[in-house]
């Protein structure tokens, strides 16, 4: 296994750093690992987006039909921006 030393680190991201790692029941050291590991895997080629992300999330808040009435009958217009 390779090794890595970092210098001047911040005293407060190292803070931040111990307090990530006692939240996930870590060392420092593997918490530094983990947080490498994952900024540096492949994506997955069948990740989902975030707008499907999203939907999925908020699937089950759904509205019913006719439920958003604030809009209906006002005619589309395109936005203005400036004057």
């Amino acid at each position: 296994m390779a090794q890595l030393i970092v210098r001047k680190l911040d005293r407060d991201v190292k803070e931040r750093l111990k307090r990530r790692a006692e939240k996930h029941g870590r060392s420092m050291e593997e918490e530094a690992r983990h947080i490498l590991r994952e900024a540096v895997k492949p994506l997955a080629k069948n990740r989902e987006g975030l707008g499907t992300r999203i939907a999925r999330r908020f699937k089950r808040i759904g509205f019913a039909e006719g439920e958003i009435r604030e809009f209906r009958g006002f005619p589309v217009r395109p936005a203005r921006f400036g004057k």
